[in-house]
């Protein structure tokens, strides 16, 4: 009987269709680096993989046996893609399934941090609230802005059908133009520059994945070029943003607020945002509704089925 190793607990019924298939499952919570990984990483056939899971040619090299890496996640920078394909190890993600619940968290976070909400939940909790007067805290309008998506991929697209319902100016950039036609219909006008998106946006929300190339794409200079008063939303990977220069930008300006799902070293986050009241800060949730996780298991479940019986997974990376 193969086996499978899985990285913490996943929701709905994955375990019980891999238990099934069958396979022996050893399922723990510390992922690749427990004790209980250690112990059968020679037979291990199949790896569901957390985003937490560091899968590096040091972790392959344990696991001579290993067939497939089938990451809950759409984002595969936890894995070294170069080491898998040198020890021909097939790797996959899991698109599409969670397109709209991050999309939806991406656009909650817009909204919160334009309007304050976060803020002034805290604010009455702790007994700040004393009267209304047509000056306290006002907010940006969310209805009719100027939104610049970076990364105009599935969730991007996700996002521009939603800012149409708020009678927003898309604005995205990424490497290529999408067609004309799938422009119009969601409202989409092609920005080569990325600075030039920056500083016509009332608000940036990012899109895109983590390279060595986006890796801190928004530094101290970049966030010095976006319009004053607007704000970020990120809910692709906390490094492409500098945390110490963002702290900085919200602090000292131009932004007015930023929303965040995602940091650099989660799950600990820079102190000065953690000080920043214009900071909404919330824990790496995008793809938390329960049919979304759940779809998520049951994909990577699935891929790691197809590859242990001899057919294609449904959804591989492939090598650059």
């Amino acid at each position: 009987m193969e086996t499978v190793f899985v990285s913490g607990t996943l929701p709905g019924d994955a375990l019980d269709v891999l238990r099934e298939a069958p396979f022996e499952v050893v399922q723990h919570e510390g992922g690749v680096a427990s004790d209980a990984f250690a112990a059968c990483a020679d037979r291990v056939r199949g790896l569901v993989a957390l985003l937490t899971d560091r899968i590096d040619d040091a972790l392959l090299a344990r696991a001579p046996r290993l067939a497939i890496v089938a990451n809950v996640a759409v984002g595969v920078d936890n894995i070294d893609l170069a080491a898998c394909a040198a020890r021909n190890v097939v790797v996959t993600n899991t698109p599409d399934v969670l397109t709209e619940a991050t999309a939806d968290l991406a656009f909650g976070l817009l909204i919160d941090a334009a309007r304050r909400i976060s803020e002034g939940d805290r604010l009455v909790r702790a007994g700040g609230w004393q009267r209304w007067t047509p000056t306290f805290h006002l907010g940006a309008p969310v209805h009719g802005m100027k939104l610049g998506l970076v990364g105009f991929g599935r969730i991007g697209k996700a996002m521009a059908r939603r800012a149409r319902g708020f009678g927003m100016h898309v604005g995205y950039t990424q490497r290529r133009r999408e067609p004309e036609a799938l422009e119009r219909a969601l409202g989409a006008t092609y920005v080569a520059s990325l600075d030039e998106l920056c500083a016509t946006s009332d608000a940036i929300s990012l899109h895109l994945p983590l390279t060595p190339e986006s890796r801190h794409l928004f530094d101290a200079a970049r966030l010095a070029r976006m319009r004053p008063g607007s704000i970020l939303v990120n809910t692709a990977r906390g490094p492409i943003v500098d945390e110490a220069a963002l702290a900085h930008a919200l602090e000292h300006g131009p932004l007015a607020a930023a929303g965040l799902d995602v940091f650099e070293h989660e799950p600990k986050v820079h102190p000065e945002l953690l000080a920043r009241e214009n900071c909404v800060l919330a824990p790496h949730i995008g793809s938390a509704d329960r049919p979304t996780r759940e779809a998520m298991s049951s994909l990577a479940a699935a891929n790691v089925i197809r590859m242990l019986q001899g057919q294609p997974p449904l959804t591989p990376i492939r090598p650059a």
